[in-house]
């Protein structure tokens, strides 16, 4: 079986360790960073047996399965790209967390080019679970791209028929969980500030007696001090979704912004 990558960010990386173990995969990769033939994530690529190539049509040449893993904002331009060269019966896993009806724009250009689409939308890190985090699948090619690749170790579960609502979910549950991280990063930059850190955390023990709030601050404040443009894409879409629906979508706009910034809690200087 020969696997394709479009994206070889943490995602792209993380699966090709995973899959070159088998003897029988060969795994293919294109990455904008490619362009040019060379660089340190070209290079690492080739180190690791990843066939690097510097174009889409290549990486899909002859690929049993095409997986998109870029940043959310670069899903349809990856379908668009990839529908030009995907063969018929030729299956794209789209497995980038963007708005409903930014999947089905991909699946729209995939499908009309004789490929196989299939939503995918991943529901935990991969830097803890690698191959085996939890995804779910979506399309009328769920349950067959499922019984291919779980084999290999993914963890894949068909949720629905219908293009964009594996999305949601997704961005739902990481709408949830960016929000609570810069709460929980302006709470502590604030509480520190005043003298009153101990307090707010008996407060919220007393209230909430089941959460460890030290440890949960801990746990996902590491990166919060970072810029990360593909949570900030991400948490457009999710936006994006909010509007779709007919919802006010200016608090996820905050929250790519806060993002964005990567401040940690002194966004306001």
């Amino acid at each position: 079986m020969k696997i394709a990558l479009v994206g070889f960010g943490d995602v792209g990386q993380a699966f090709a360790t995973e899959l070159l173990k088998w003897n029988h995969v060969s795994v293919a990769a294109f990455d904008t960073q490619f362009l040019g033939k060379g660089g340190w994530l070209w290079d690492h690529a080739c180190a690791m047996g990843v066939q690097a190539v510097d174009c889409p049509s290549m990486s899909a040449c002859g690929a049993d399965v095409v997986i998109s893993a870029v940043t959310a904002d670069e899903c349809e331009e990856a379908a668009m790209a990839a529908a030009d060269c995907i063969m018929a019966g030729q299956y794209f896993f789209d497995l980038n967390s963007a708005s409903p009806k930014t999947k089905q724009r991909a699946a729209s250009h995939i499908e009309c080019a004789g490929g196989l689409y299939v939503e995918g939308a991943i529901m935990a890190p991969v830097a803890e679970r690698g191959l085996h985090v939890p995804i779910l699948s979506g399309g009328a090619h769920a349950m067959v791209l499922a019984t291919r690749l779980n084999p290999l170790g993914m963890s894949i579960t068909p949720f629905s028929a219908d293009i964009g609502r594996v999305s949601a979910a997704a961005l739902c549950r990481n709408l949830l969980v960016e929000g609570l991280e810069a709460l929980l990063d302006d709470c502590l930059a604030i509480a520190r500030h005043a003298g009153v850190e101990k307090a707010v955390y008996q407060s919220l023990a007393e209230d909430f007696p089941s959460i460890d709030w030290a440890g949960l601050v801990h746990a996902m404040r590491p990166d919060s001090t970072e810029n990360h443009p593909a949570t900030t894409a991400e948490m457009l879409e999710a936006a994006d979704m909010m509007d779709e629906f007919g919802y006010d979508g200016r608090l996820e706009r905050a929250l790519a912004f806060h993002k964005k910034c990567g401040t940690g809690g002194n966004i306001a200087q």
